[in-house]
Order: structure tokens, then sequence, then C-alpha cells
């Protein structure tokens, strides 16, 4: 007779081998991310012949602290230099999709199909000065940007056209592009190249901030980007350099801050005026991955908008919370909802200003799907921001 026998136990106890969680987390992070798609290169930053009928030209200057790649001298990589500044021109194509980038290759790029550089010049540090403040005017506006973790400096810059173009709530758009390894492997190393890039970023506010001009000028962070402008502006801060911050409208979209070291920055940093905006979704799988990867510290970006404790903090510290979970988002993250909710901002933009500006100076607040300000109830994220 034949018996079957039992699987026989791991000796002493010992489990089957597991992937590491870190390689785990990571992974994921690539999935929500990136995927298996490919990604532009620096090649695609070399001027292409002029831009097609119906094109339209966006200018998009640009502030990095990356080391060139050397690729036919035209890219950067992650690795990190001085500050250095150029102007892009790049060609939107006639059918843009708006909250879209159609990319190219970089052996067969078409303007009539894809966003290229038509345009490109180095400048120097005065030169810099020079062109932001001839374009922006008396009443222009400007605003400077800074991206996420992996991110390279070939989808950054095509990332600020499009808003430009499809948000065109600012009249000078400016890149801040730190040296992001662009890898999923790379989230330690970039928190490092973040934290490497304060003092740069804070030498180019001071430059816009010494522009005479009577419009604003708006200050934005994306995901690990947003730790970097709360560390700037903390920085600014503690330096005394008050007037310098007052010349910024901050805003923080799916902000990758732990949210004790979040309390601690806005001790620091205080009411700004106008005040500070975060922009939150609490199903944002690129920030649930992050926290996972941090020990289950909860990101400031995926805050429960329905804890009233967050609507206290909010007032207390002078912070205007948004929810834009209903918004529709283009990527399997649900990581850069910010962009289309630029769009609808601007769209709805009147003369009394945008529905983000008219839903109040400060508090929590949930916009639907349109982007229109609605009604909210105001669990544990609130708490957790106050320290409880």
């Amino acid at each position: 007779m034949i018996v079957s026998q039992p699987v026989s136990p791991i000796p002493d106890g010992r489990r089957p081998p597991r992937r590491p969680r870190v390689l785990s987390i990571l992974l994921l992070l690539g999935v929500v991310i990136g995927g298996c798609a490919s990604r532009p290169g620096s090649l695609e930053l070399a001027p292409t012949a002029g831009a097609v009928p119906g094109a339209t030209p966006v200018i998009v200057l640009v502030a990095t602290d990356r080391a060139p790649d050397g690729v036919q001298q035209v890219g950067y990589g992650s690795g990190r230099a001085s500050l250095r500044y150029e102007e892009l021109t790049i060609s939107i194509p006639p059918g843009h999709e708006p909250g879209n980038i159609e990319w190219s290759g970089e052996t067969a790029r078409d303007a009539s199909k894809s966003f290229v550089v038509t345009g490109r010049r180095t400048l120097d540090e005065a030169a810099f000065k020079q062109t932001i403040a001839m374009r922006i005017g008396t009443k222009g506006t400007a605003g400077l940007f800074a991206h996420g973790y992996n991110y390279t400096l070939t989808e950054a810059v095509f990332r600020v056209a499009q808003l430009s173009m499809d948000a065109p709530s600012v009249t000078v758009p400016i890149l801040f592009s730190w040296p992001s390894e662009a890898a999923v492997t790379g989230y330690v190393a970039d928190r490092d190249a973040a934290a490497y890039a304060r003092d740069d970023l804070a030498h180019v506010l001071e430059i816009l901030g010494g522009i005479r001009t009577e419009g604003t000028i708006a200050l934005a962070g994306h995901s690990m980007g947003a730790w970097l402008v709360m560390e700037t502006v903390r920085q600014l801060r503690l330096e005394g350099r008050d007037e310098l911050i007052a010349r910024f409208e901050v805003a923080l979209a799916a902000p990758d801050i732990d949210v004790d070291v979040f309390r601690s920055q806005l001790a620091v940093v205080g009411p700004l005026d106008p005040p500070l905006t975060i922009l939150v979704s609490k199903d944002d799988r690129a920030l649930d991955a992050s926290r996972r990867l941090t020990g289950g510290r909860l990101r400031v970006g995926a805050a429960d908008i329905g804890d009233p404790s967050l609507e206290v903090i909010a007032r207390r510290q002078g912070v205007r919370v948004v929810d834009i979970s209903s918004v529709a988002a283009s990527d399997a993250a649900r990581h850069d909802r910010f962009v289309r909710f630029a769009m609808l901002q601007a769209s709805e933009t009147t003369q009394e200003g945008s529905p983000l500006g008219r839903v109040g100076k400060v508090g929590a607040f949930v916009f639907n799907a349109a982007g229109a300000a609605v009604a909210s109830p105001f669990t544990l994220a609130g708490r957790a921001l106050e320290g409880e």
C-alpha cells in the first residue's frame, strides 16, 4: 500500500526564504510609478528641426545642479554639480491631448505628433535672471517647479512644458531639477540628492526674489520635491530671510514627507501669506509604497481629509489642505492628480480668482472630479499631524 507522506517541516522551525521586504516595496514602486515602459533619454533634449504648422512653442527656463551625463553634450544625469542654467523651447504638437505628454523616440522625433525641443541655449546666472525679468515684466507671473523622485531632466522639462500649455497660470515657467537617480532603486539616493540640492534651490529663490515685479511668484514641489521645497523654506526662515519667503506662493503636491518631519518644518516656517497649499489623496499608491518603505510612517500627501482634527491643525498652522482624490489620475500610481487639478483650476479661473482661491484662506477642503470645492465632513492622519 502506498501511503502519501506529509511534507517535511523545515528544520529548526525556519521559514522558507522570502524576498527582502525593501526589495518588494521597491518593485512595487516600480510598478506603480513607471511600469515597464521605456523612458525618454537625454538625446530628446537635443534641438531638432523647426516646429510644424499648428504646433505651440513653450519656453521653459531650467536651473539644475545635475552634472552633464556626456551624451553628445546635451544631457544631464544623476551626478551632482554646481548650478547651471538653460532656456529650452519645446514644441507642443497640434493634436496634443491636454494632460498628456506625447513622447517620441530619440531617433524618430516627429514635431507633428510629439513634444520636441526646437531651441536651446546655455545661460550664465546674470542672463538667467535677466531673461526672467524681461519675460515677466511688471505684472507677469513666474512659477518654479521642483520635480519628485525617479525623474530624468527630460521628463521634468516636458512635464513643465505640458503644465504651461494646459494650465497657463504663469508667464515664466521655471524648472528646478535636482540630481535624481531616475531609478526605482534610487529612493534613498534620491533623498540624499534632494538634501544636497537645498542650498542651490535657496540660491535660485534668491535670484527670483531679486526680480522686481508686481506679479506673483509660485513655488511648487511634487512628491519628494515637496520635501525639498519645505526644507529650503525652513532653511530661509532660520536664516531670517522673511522678506524673501514673502515673495512666494508655496504649494505642495502629493508631498512625500513624514508627518512628524512636516510638523517640525511647520513649527519653524510658520504661517505663510498666501497660505501654504497642500494637495492630498489618501489613495495615492506611490505614497503608500513610500510609507511601507519608511517603516509605516504616514506621508503628508496621503492624509485623510475626513478627519476633523486635520482641519484643526490646518487652521492652527495657517495651512490650506485640499483633497483631490476625486480628480482623475492618468497613472496607475494615482500620484499625478495635480496635473489634472491644475488644468481644472486654470479652466475655471475668473476675475474673482481660481476656485482654489475662493474656498477660503486656511482649513481643509475637498474638490470634486470637476475641480470644484464641495462641502466636506471633517481619522488618524489628522491626529498624526497634531502629534497625538
